[in-house]
C-alpha cells in the first residue's frame, strides 16, 4: 500500500507576507535572477500549485522572499491511499469485502 502525498503552496502568503500583493511584482525580480517568465506565467505560478517548477525558479523565489523551500512547499499525506496492482500502476485501495449470502432457490 502507498500513502499518497500531496503539498501546500504557499508562495502567496509568503508573498504577502512581504508586502508583495501584484503577482507582476514577481517578473522583474525573478528577471535579475537570470529567470525569464511571462505576467501569465508568474500569475499561475502563484495562484497554483505548480506540478513542475525548474530549479533555477525555485531558488530564485527562496533568493526574493528571503525563505528556503520548506517555507514555500508544505508536504502533507493525502487521506486517500492507493495500492500498487500488479502491472505497475496506481488504483485506489479496495473496499473490504462483503460476507456473501448463499440462497438456495425456493428461500428469499
Amino acid at each position: 500500500m502507498i500513502k499518497k502525498m500531496g503539498y501546500q503552496w504557499k508562495l502567496r502568503q509568503l508573498m504577502a507576507e512581504r508586502e508583495m500583493f501584484q503577482t507582476s511584482d514577481l517578473v522583474p525580480l525573478l528577471a535579475e535572477r537570470g529567470v525569464t517568465l511571462s505576467r501569465e506565467q508568474v500569475y499561475r505560478l502563484v495562484t497554483q500549485p505548480p506540478q513542475r517548477m525548474s530549479m533555477d525558479t525555485l531558488v530564485a523565489l527562496c533568493d526574493i522572499l528571503e525563505c528556503t523551500p520548506n517555507d514555500l512547499i508544505k508536504p502533507e499525506a493525502v487521506n486517500a491511499q492507493v495500492n500498487k496492482t500488479s502491472d505497475g500502476t496506481l488504483g485506489p485501495v479496495p473496499a473490504a469485502p462483503r460476507r456473501a449470502v448463499v440462497r438456495r432457490p425456493g428461500q428469499s
